[in-house]
């Protein structure tokens, strides 16, 4: 079976407290690192990596998302939009946005990844993962985990010979890169409030959930100062290519 991922998910509809007060007239996403908006950097390693399609789901500002990014022409992938009216989190999100991840109710394995996330990470070596998932006759996920960052000591899920495990050590942390397939989020109504975290946890228990380490550059950016400082990152690496 020959699959190639078409199609991903950034989640940006999120308010972004922490970072106020430059949230408060500019969504996160479009808060800039290295010259250019968090948002911009994803969605460039995504066309990188062959995507075609890339839905973004918005509520805080969303029209500056829209208006900022336009249809995607310029990065040679289709942006397709998922307004929120409020932020219905992550797997709400999802749901609120199956029309647009499905071709005429298709089920689909996507790559979601929130969009205050910075990462070297390659998408284009999801593919086998993604021919994996695809291939079961239950609805499975494959989650990134990084190592621990100084703000989550005791990471999230365990990690053994590629199993994603509730109890297992060594921990790690869940890098907010994750494959999902369509069919995990069909029976939530749309418009319903809903976190992604029981998904992981009950997946994960029933042994359908694969995961992997990943050990490179990467920044879930929470704060002006963590903002800062990979801004700083960046542009001094830039300067020395």
């Amino acid at each position: 079976m020959t699959m190639h991922l078409k199609k991903a998910m950034i989640f940006a509809a999120g308010r972004g407290e922490r970072m106020r007060p430059l949230t408060d007239t500019r969504p996160k996403p479009l808060l800039e690192v290295g010259g250019k908006p968090l948002i911009v950097w994803q969605i460039e390693r995504l066309a990188l990596a062959g995507f075609r399609t890339i839905v973004i789901n918005h509520a805080w500002l969303g029209e500056q998302i829209e208006a900022t990014l336009g249809d995607g022409s310029r990065w040679q992938v289709a942006l397709r939009y998922s307004p929120e009216r409020e932020a219905l989190e992550t797997a709400g999100g999802i749901v609120q946005a199956l029309p647009l991840l499905e071709d005429n109710g298709a089920s689909e394995v996507f790559v979601a990844v929130s969009g205050d996330v910075y990462a070297d990470f390659d998408y284009a070596t999801l593919n086998a993962r993604a021919r994996k998932l695809a291939a079961l006759p239950e609805p499975g996920m494959h989650l990134v985990m990084v190592p621990n960052p100084a703000f989550h000591p005791e990471g999230d899920f365990g990690l053994a010979e590629g199993a994603l495990s509730l109890e297992t050590q060594p921990r790690f942390t869940f890098g907010n890169i994750g494959l999902y397939d369509t069919r995990m989020f069909r029976d939530l109504p749309r418009g319903t409030r809903r976190a992604l975290t029981p998904y992981y946890r009950e997946t994960i228990a029933r042994g359908l959930a694969s995961g992997e380490l990943y050990e490179g550059l990467w920044e879930n950016v929470g704060t002006p100062a963590q903002l800062g400082e990979l801004d700083q990152r960046l542009r001094t690496a830039g300067a020395g290519s």
